[in-house]
């Protein structure tokens, strides 16, 4: 079965597959984004030991703004994506540079990865990979006339 035989409008359906799986990703980065900037102080003590409660509270506002920024670009490029718009395309960028800014902090400016471990890279890694991957699939989509 190709997949021109799955169409909604000349759409193939693995860019509603491709899609769907964007906003289910990004979803779930907000969803983690606010649990971590709404944690009490006992949910904190639950999870993490008293240096990462430490690294934690003193992210500056400018890093979390850019977490946030990353993720709500993310979820918006997404529905964007979604209804095949070509607005994707540079919210998708404009997350990425969000999640570069975020990471300056903690690999460049700080380092977390003597609080943390290797996690938070091989975490970081993967979220890189995503929206490269997903900056490049809205441009084949745009180049191919799917996003208007």
């Amino acid at each position: 079965m190709s997949d021109e035989q799955y169409t909604n409008q000349g759409t193939p359906m693995s860019h509603w597959l491709i899609g769907g799986a964007a906003l289910i990703w990004n979803l779930f980065g907000l969803m983690i984004y606010v649990m971590t900037v709404s944690a009490t102080p006992e949910e904190l003590a639950a999870q993490y030991n008293p240096a990462e409660i430490a690294f934690l509270e003193a992210v500056p506002a400018w890093a979390t703004s850019a977490n946030a920024i990353s993720v709500t670009l993310g979820v918006i490029a997404s529905v964007l994506l979604i209804l095949r718009k070509s607005l994707a395309v540079p919210l998708f960028i404009a997350s990425l540079a969000a999640i570069l800014v975020q990471d300056l902090h903690a690999f460049v400016l700080e380092d977390v990865v003597a609080i943390f471990g290797m996690v938070p890279v091989y975490i970081q890694a993967t979220v890189l990979v995503i929206a490269i991957a997903l900056i490049f699939y809205a441009l084949s989509a745009k180049k191919r006339g799917l996003l208007r």
